[in-house]
């Protein structure tokens, strides 16, 4: 209770929970048409969408400022990969907020004159470039983490008295027979396979951010039309990132760090 208390307190997760309510109607709405519902629950639920993407532009209000003081603190990294990838995320996510302010004015009245589409395509734009230097960052981060559990992985071998690396040993079904490096390769993958898995299995803030920042992908992607997914695949992966959004502030150790 205490920690839904905290929860509650914090204007971002009002946001999240209008951001999850918008998509939660965004496949409701989806789902009504695809089974024929009638007309005037279809146009219900679309104007309760929009209510609810504007209730959230107005809760967004100022954070450009956020996260432009997200990115100045990012700048003294000590790795130049996070570095680099956390500053650059920040500053197309401060762009972004600035254009969904200036769209939030426009449907709001205060600026009839805003041209919306134009506005819409910009914020999505730089929305997409946010998303990607996250999902860049969290593959360093895995390749990190996959070296330090293959290193370690060799040392544990060489301290039993194993062969590390026995994959790629020589002998019967090495990869100097003929016809045996397809099987090679393929157990190659297999044991990368396992050890990504093993990795993300060790890391929850990681696996969730990686699972977020995937589904968000989705959004603007299909908004700039360039890989249309429909309203029902947009809905579900908005809705699937809301409530892994509203987990990591539930629980704060599941945020990813820096």
């Amino acid at each position: 209770m205490d920690a839904w208390v905290r929860f509650s307190a914090q204007s971002q997760a009002r946001e999240r929970l209008c951001r999850a309510a918008q998509y939660a109607c965004s496949l409701l709405g989806h789902a009504l048409q695809k089974h024929g519902a009638s007309p005037e629950l279809q146009k219900q639920i679309r104007q309760l969408e929009g209510h609810l993407s504007l209730g959230r532009k107005l809760l967004r209000l100022g954070n450009s400022a956020d996260a432009l003081e997200s990115a100045k603190r990012a700048v003294h990294l000590s790795d130049v990969v996070l570095r680099f990838c956390i500053t650059v995320s920040h500053l197309n996510r401060a762009l972004y907020f600035a254009c969904d302010n200036v769209l939030w004015a426009g449907k709001s009245g205060l600026a009839p004159r805003v041209d919306q589409e134009k506005w819409a395509q910009r914020s999505f734009r730089y929305y997409l470039f946010s998303l990607i230097m996250n999902l860049s960052r969290d593959a360093y981060e895995i390749r990190l983490l996959m070296e330090q559990e293959s290193s370690a992985c060799s040392r544990r071998l060489k301290g039993s008295g194993g062969v590390p690396g026995g994959v790629e040993t020589g002998g019967p079904g090495g990869p100097g027979v003929p016809g045996r490096g397809l099987p090679q390769v393929a157990l190659k993958l297999r044991l990368r396979v396992l050890l990504l898995a093993r990795v993300l299995r060790g890391h929850p803030p990681l696996l969730l951010d990686v699972v977020r920042n995937a589904c968000d992908l989705f959004i603007p992607l299909d908004k700039l039309g360039l890989w249309r997914c429909g309203p029902g695949i947009v809905g579900l992966c908005g809705l699937v990132s809301s409530i892994l959004s509203i987990l990591t502030l539930i629980c704060p150790w599941l945020r990813l760090k820096p």
